[in-house]
């Protein structure tokens, strides 16, 4: 068989990706990455080692977090607004951009004939 050789930052990602919610799975994982689900398995622990978190199942170490303050909620809220605004003017602006040179677009097509 022959061995696979993964590089540091794509076992950091499938680790991580695992570890990021307790309802996945090493072979959900596994297939999504195309690595078996043993590698994978081994990736977590040895992480978790490092971390010096043992090799318990993410199940059984994720700790529940308090819900977010109405404070947190409306500080977040604020961000995504914010953020959406950017987006929104980003936006406005490749519209104009897109819109200029397709005028110049034409222009240059009918200087051309």
């Amino acid at each position: 068989m022959v061995m696979k050789v993964y590089s540091p930052e794509f076992k950091a990602d499938a680790v991580a990706l695992y570890l990021s919610d307790p309802s996945h799975t090493f072979e959900g994982i596994g297939k999504d990455m195309g690595v078996s689900r043993e590698t994978l398995r081994n990736w977590v622990r040895a992480e978790r080692a490092r971390r010096g978190g043992g090799s318990a199942t993410s199940t059984g170490t994720s700790t529940v977090d308090s819900p977010p303050t109405a404070e947190e909620l409306q500080a977040g809220n604020e961000a995504l607004r914010r953020e959406l605004a950017a987006a929104r003017e980003e936006m406005q602006k490749l519209v104009t951009e897109r819109d200029i040179l397709r005028k110049a677009a034409k222009f240059f097509a009918q200087e051309m004939t």
